[in-house]
């Protein structure tokens, strides 16, 4: 888990803990959306250099 969304899904694996721990549903809540929004954004990264990858290889192809 490296980069912008890894970050944040420890970042909400660890307000989830604390909410569960404390009695907060909020922060539970809120830390169960910070780990889905990690996880979208490491597969928009994942979908971008793929699209980047097969760009690149047309091009290879192409010239």
């Amino acid at each position: 888990m490296t980069g912008r969304g890894g970050l944040d899904k420890i970042k909400g694996k660890a307000k989830e803990v604390t909410g569960k721990i404390t009695g907060d549903r909020r922060m539970e809540v809120e830390g169960k959306d910070d780990q889905v929004k990690g996880e979208a954004k490491r597969v928009m990264r994942e979908v971008h250099d793929r699209a980047r990858g097969a760009r690149d290889s047309l091009r290879r192809r192409h010239n």
